[in-house]
């Protein structure tokens, strides 16, 4: 179980690790069924299809290497795929994110109430419906926060050498702290802490966040595994919620 608010922040590992673990709390798991039917159902024949392609699309990629750099083909090809993997996993993640957004604000709160023993909000279907304007408006912003930066982070891969080596690395890293923007952003919202507030008040933690949006970013590439993390990233982010800022911060809807 998740301490109270107010007490010590632990590592992105630990709440990241949590969420494998609060997913399966009775009481939690039906709330988990339909975020997780969603995520398997895209990414699953999302990446199916994306393995089906990739011995077209490297060596299309690999054929950009300039002359001078060929020499560290062996190198550049691995950071070619994982790159690849990144933006196409990124991608599949939000639109999952996107359907799922309304089924994943109600797990984060009913598991919130379950952490700290709060009485949860009565929140039925037709709760959820009325809910969806606002869920899909702070998905909005949360697209508008992210294309102009993922856009000149794409613009790199066509620069000849730092495409196929910085780029990768820049990308992770970005990848990273948008997943944790993402996940952390459903308990944040149920809350309707502004969206910028949100990301002030993550900024503050913001090495525990990279640490959790890089494991996200990372179990997001593993076949099967990437099928589960939507709900445990969300159990995850709510333990963090829970431990790190509702204290400051919260006041149900």
């Amino acid at each position: 179980m998740v301490s109270q608010s107010g007490a010590t922040p632990r590592s992105g590992l630990y709440y990241f690790s949590q969420g494998w673990k609060l997913v399966s709390l009775p009481g939690i798991r039906r709330f988990v069924i339909l975020p997780l039917l969603i995520n398997i159902i895209l990414m699953g024949g999302a990446f199916w299809w994306l393995f089906s392609q990739f011995d077209v699309w490297i060596p299309q990629l690999m054929s950009h290497v300039p002359e001078w750099l060929q020499w560290l083909s062996y190198v550049i090809w691995p950071l070619v795929v994982i790159s690849v993997l990144l933006i196409f996993g990124y991608f599949f993640s939000t639109l999952a994110n996107w359907i799922a957004a309304p089924f994943n604000g109600l797990l984060a709160e009913q598991l919130e109430a379950r952490l700290t023993g709060a009485t949860p909000p009565d929140t039925g279907v037709f709760g959820i419906i009325k809910d969806v304007p606002r869920i899909m408006k702070r998905e909005w912003q949360k697209l508008a926060w992210y294309l102009p930066r993922a856009i000149v982070l794409l613009l790199l891969y066509f620069i000849p050498g730092v495409g196929q080596t910085v780029a990768p690395v820049l990308w992770f890293l970005f990848s990273a702290w948008m997943l944790a923007i993402q996940y952390c952003d459903y308990p944040f919202d149920n809350h309707k802490v502004p969206f910028k507030s949100m990301r002030i008040a993550l900024r503050e933690q913001k090495f525990t966040n990279m640490q959790f949006g890089s494991l996200v970013s990372l179990f997001t590439l593993i076949p099967f595994l990437n099928l589960f993390i939507m709900p445990v990233a969300v159990c995850g982010a709510t333990a963090m919620w829970v431990d790190c800022y509702r204290q400051r911060h919260a006041q149900w809807r």
